[in-house]
């Protein structure tokens, strides 16, 4: 595939996404506006900012919610990261991510975004940036909890409780995530 193409999926996504909120409705506006403006905006090395894949990963169950140690963060996050040219789509992006980051080898990702967020970083090139994240809920089939592989992108990894979340600064973000995720059924 092609950024070009990442760059599609992105518009076809956001222009799909049913905003609860005010506030989800003028930041997919932003991203909207931002990737009509930087045609690479799906491109690490996209400085001014770009658009990244997270998935939310529950267990069929809907008990638990899979987290990473995020190692730059330094807090307890989702998975995802960015995109790489070779990803279909950015659902597809946020399937590859949540594989390659918690060992599973299995996931169903929905083509529906779940939420947005945006936030200020400094990246693997050294540079401040901006990641306008575009997050997917996913579904880790099988009884109880799968066995997960901490990869090195991580500090820790594991499932927790959907009803007990880690303490965090990201907590806020994480729960509203969760909670979008369940209400789904």
């Amino acid at each position: 595939m092609s950024f070009a193409s990442l760059h599609a999926s992105a518009v076809d996504a956001l222009a799909r996404f049913d905003a609860r909120t005010d506030a989800d409705d003028a930041l997919r506006h932003t991203m909207l506006a931002f990737l009509d403006a930087q045609p690479r905006g799906c491109a690490r090395a996209n400085v001014p900012g770009h658009i990244t894949a997270s998935v939310v990963i529950l267990n069929e169950a809907r008990t638990h919610v899979v987290l990473t140690h995020h190692p730059r963060v330094g807090e307890w996050l989702q998975l995802g990261g960015h995109c790489e040219e070779e990803d279909a789509s950015l659902p597809g992006a946020a399937l590859r991510e949540g594989l390659e980051e918690s060992g599973l080898s299995r996931l169903s990702v929905e083509e529906d975004l779940l939420t947005l967020h945006t936030h200020p970083i400094t990246c693997s090139l050294g540079k401040p940036t901006r990641h306008l994240d575009l997050r997917f809920r996913a579904i880790a089939p099988g009884a109880g909890v799968p066995e997960l592989a901490i990869s090195e992108e991580s500090n820790d990894l594991r499932w927790w409780p959907v009803d007990a979340l880690p303490d965090s600064a990201e907590r806020t973000t994480v729960a509203h995530q969760v909670r979008a995720a369940l209400a789904r059924g």
